[in-house]
């Protein structure tokens, strides 16, 4: 397909981020001036112009995106992979009921890509697992989600 461009996420990519989902966030590092990219899964899309990303609040985004809110999400789905641009603000400090000392991001979004290269389609998606208990694992996954739902 390539190089569509919308200004909000489609309803196909709406759905696929409203589940924990792979993704990498480039912000403009405070210090250096140049990009960081850092890997995600905690990512929730509340609507078509709006994702929600929990973080460690000693992340370095935190401040990246303080001094420069421009940021950009990679996410590969639907057959494809896509660039989502936009302005991320830090929407809560600290996500409540959750164990781990989370901030919560908010991207208001202005443009999504279709950035896979010519004549290809993507048949498989990253998976990943979480490498510490199972049981752990999905109980925390299922509060920081839940938390970011009701942000």
């Amino acid at each position: 397909m390539g190089n569509r461009l919308e200004t909000s996420l489609t309803e196909d990519l709406l759905h696929a981020l409203q589940e924990e989902h792979y993704v990498t966030i480039a912000t403009v590092d405070a210090e250096k001036g140049g990009p960081s990219v850092s890997a995600v899964s905690w990512i929730y899309a509340s609507d078509e112009k709006t994702l929600r990303l929990a973080v460690d609040q000693k992340s370095r985004m935190i401040r990246n995106v303080s001094e420069e809110p421009q940021a950009a999400v990679t996410v590969i789905a639907e057959g494809s992979t896509y660039t989502i641009s936009g302005r991320v603000k830090v929407k809560k400090e600290s996500l409540e009921k959750v164990p781990l000392k989370l901030s919560l991001l908010e991207m208001g979004i202005q443009e999504v890509k279709d950035v896979m290269f010519y004549g290809a389609r993507l048949t498989n998606e990253p998976k990943f697992e979480k490498t510490y208990d199972e049981e752990a694992a999905v109980k925390l996954d299922n509060q920081v989600m839940e938390a970011l739902k009701r942000s």
